[in-house]
This record gives structure tokens, sequence and C-alpha cells, in this order.
């Protein structure tokens, strides 16, 4: 044979293995496209690493796909499945029994959810299981998530979004008893989910039947909690509304101080004491009431509750305006008042009795001076007995006097008072032999 021959058949011996390699790689190619799937038979359990997400918050969520099966356990803040296609919340877990292992490593998940999104929407497994995160995207709602791999599925179908998470909103108010004229109070509302914990990120409406709210819609911060400001002079009753969920608080006003007072019913003369009525409201919570009597003097009478009589005496004939100011416990103060005349003092009405009207030269008697009317304070007696002898003063009603002559001795006495006019009194003795 010739050598152009030969060369001929070495290639077609070749072109068996050459084909044999193409077909080879071809179909390594084709199976590298598709992907890995779990196995007939395989359950996936879902759950969410938190059952409420923020509104702007995002959350990790495992699958666990163990192939010939049973469903695996989440964490307690995830919920349970039961192996037979129900749950309980947090987790929805495809059905399937037997001992169970991991499905092989690079297992192709997929994921869907009905509200925001996850990242990423395929993993691959590692020891069974994947981890995606889902994100809310700024929507509140009730999101479905659902995890697949060949013909195993699971979904979580109460993962709570936002408003969507709120269980019930509790509202506070600081303080929640204004003064008498209103004033501010800081309302605030926490909102939390089934288990007590707050929610973030959701809007709160504010609204009251009185006064004014700085902010009628505020989002809760990173406790749970909204906050506004209200203004009143009324009581007023504020409520917080949350996706339906509503909680109230009144804000009240303490009871004005009702103070009264009231004068003497007829005119006093000076120098003798003016009585005055002063009185609160029952209800009132006083920390002062103070009397101004109008001549420059005024009296404090404390934390009053009810009613007192005020004493009070002047000096000077005049027409005074008296008043009372109560200041309650936020500081509130209210004053009321009265006009009271004072005429000229009167003298006091002054007797002289002595003991012996008819005594014998050089006989000693006793002299009692009684003094009635408007008396203040007494600061002395001056004595004159009718016979030429000195003015004697005595600071006590009574003194003692003989006489060395006979005839008839007219007695009298001047009361001095610390306040008011002075009062006088006369008496005759008949001296005898």
């Amino acid at each position: 044979m010739v050598p152009q021959h030969r060369n001929s058949l070495r290639r077609l011996a070749v072109l068996p293995a050459l084909l044999t390699s193409a077909i080879a790689l071809s179909l390594a190619a084709a199976c590298d496209k598709v992907p890995l799937l779990a196995p007939s038979g395989s359950v996936i359990t879902l759950f969410p690493t938190a059952n409420t997400v923020p509104v702007n918050g995002s959350t990790e969520i495992v699958a666990t796909v163990i192939e010939n099966g049973t469903t695996a356990t989440p964490p307690a803040n995830g919920g349970t499945g039961n192996g037979n296609g129900t749950t309980t919340p947090g987790t929805t877990t495809s059905g399937g029994q037997g001992a169970g292992t991991p499905v092989q490593n690079g297992t192709l998940v997929s994921f869907t959810t009905t509200v925001g999104r996850i990242e990423p929407s395929e993993a691959r497994t590692n020891n069974g299981q994947v981890r995606v995160r889902f994100f809310a995207n700024g929507q509140s709602g009730t999101a479905t998530i659902t995890a697949f791999s060949g013909g195993a599925s699971a979904k979580i179908e109460n993962l709570l979004i936002g408003s969507a998470a709120a269980e019930r909103v509790l509202v506070s108010a600081s303080p929640q008893t204004l003064g008498p004229a209103g004033g501010t109070a800081q309302i605030s509302a926490r909102v939390e989910d089934v288990g007590g914990g707050g929610v973030i990120g959701v809007p709160v409406t504010f609204s009251t039947n009185a006064g004014q709210l700085t902010a009628s819609s505020v989002v809760t911060d990173d406790t749970g909690t909204a906050r506004t400001t209200l203004s009143t002079t009324r009581e007023s009753t504020v409520t917080a509304n949350v996706a339906g969920k509503t909680a109230e608080i009144t804000i009240g006003l303490n009871p004005r101080t009702g103070v009264t007072i009231a004068g003497p019913q007829t005119s006093v003369a000076a120098g003798l004491p003016a009585l005055f009525t002063v009185g609160v409201g029952s209800t009132a919570n006083i920390r002062d009431v103070t009397v101004d009597f109008g001549d420059g003097s005024s009296r404090s009478l404390g934390a009053l509750s009810g009613s007192t009589t005020v004493q009070h005496t002047y000096t000077l004939p005049d027409t005074y305006e008296v008043t009372a100011t109560a200041t309650e416990a936020s500081g509130f103060s209210e004053r009321v008042g009265t006009s009271v005349t004072i005429l000229p003092g009167q003298p006091p009405g002054v007797v002289i009795t002595p003991s012996n009207t008819s005594p014998t030269r050089n006989q000693t008697i006793t002299l009692t001076a009684t003094v009635t009317g408007a008396t203040s304070t007494i600061q002395g007696y001056q004595w004159d007995f009718g016979d030429g002898t000195p003015i004697r003063t005595t600071t006590g009603p009574q003194t003692t006097k003989s006489y060395d002559t006979v005839g008839t001795k007219v007695i009298s006495v001047t009361v001095l008072q610390a306040v008011g006019p002075s009062g006088q009194g006369a008496a005759t003795v008949d001296v005898r032999q």
C-alpha cells in the first residue's frame, strides 16, 4: 500500500475516539446546566428567625431540606411544623416520614414571597440547609413565603410585617392630670406584638376630642413607641390607632380652688376683732391660702381644706378690701375678695365699784373697775380719787384708798387700751367722821 493510503486509514481510525470525547463533553455540559433538586420524598422545613418584621426591616429565613425525612424543629421564636403538612404560627412544612438525611450539598432551593423580597431568591444547600433574607421593602401586611425544590415545598403564611404585627396599643400621658387652667401633656403610644415586643417603624394616628396635638401621625421609634404633645384647657381624651387597634387615655384637670371669703355681717369698730370666713372647694388640692386684710397685714392659712374662721383687728376706721388667694398643687391660683367697714373706735364702758360707799375717815376701801364693750389689750388704769391727791396708775383693775377728810368724794378711772379709745368710769363715796 502506498504511503498516501496509509495516512488516510490512520485518520479514519482516530474519528471514533474523537466523536466519543465530543459526546461526553456535550453531555457533561448539559448536566451542569440542569440544577440539582431535592429528590422525591424530601421534606422542607421553613421558618423565620423573627415572627414580626419592621416595615423597613428584614429577617433571616432558614430552610432545611431532608431526604426521606421528617420535619426539622425550628427555634422557639419561629413556630414548629408537625411533619404532616400543617403548622403552628411561623412555619409551614411539606409532609414526609422516614429516618432522614440532609440532601446532597448544592441542592437548589427557590423562594417566593407575596410581600417584600427574598435575597437571594435561589440558594444551594450546605449540610441540608440554606439561609436567605426577607426584606419588607416598606410594606405592611402578612407575607406568605414559599420555598420549593423538586417536588418538596414549604410555606410561611403568617409573617407579620409593619402594622400587621400590632397586637395591642398601650397609651400613657405625662402628666395625666393638669392644673385647673390646663397645660401640656406628652402622650406616648407603645405598639406591641403578640409577644409583648415593641413594633418598630409603624405609623400611629393620634386624635383628641379637645385641645390640640403637635402631631397627629407619628412613626414608632426603636422601642415601638410614638409620641405627641397635647395642649388643652379642658379635660381631653386622646385616642391612638394602629391598623385598627386602638387605645385611649383621658387627661383631666385638677378642680378649681373654689375659694370664698365672707366678712362681718355688721360694721365693726376699730379696736374690735373682725371675723372672716374663708373656704375652698371640697375636691380641690390646695397648697396654700393667704388672706390679705387690706391694711398692710396678711396671714397664710397653709393647705386649707373646707372652711375656717380668721380674726383680725383694725386700729383705724376705714373701708378695707380683704382678699383670699388660694394656690392649688399645680401652682394655679385664684383670688376672691370682700370689703369691711371699720367704724371709729368706741370707748369701752367702765364701772367703778367701791367695797364701801360710806367709809369713815382713814378707813381703807377697795375700788374695782369693770370694763365692758370695745376692748383690746388694756395697758393701764389711771385713778383720780377726787381729793386732790396725785393720780395713781395701776396695771390691774383694783386699787385701795383711805380718806382723812369727811365729805362726798368723786372717784374716776381712765382705762388705757393698746388699740382704740380710752374708757372712763366714775363713782362716789361719802366719808363719815
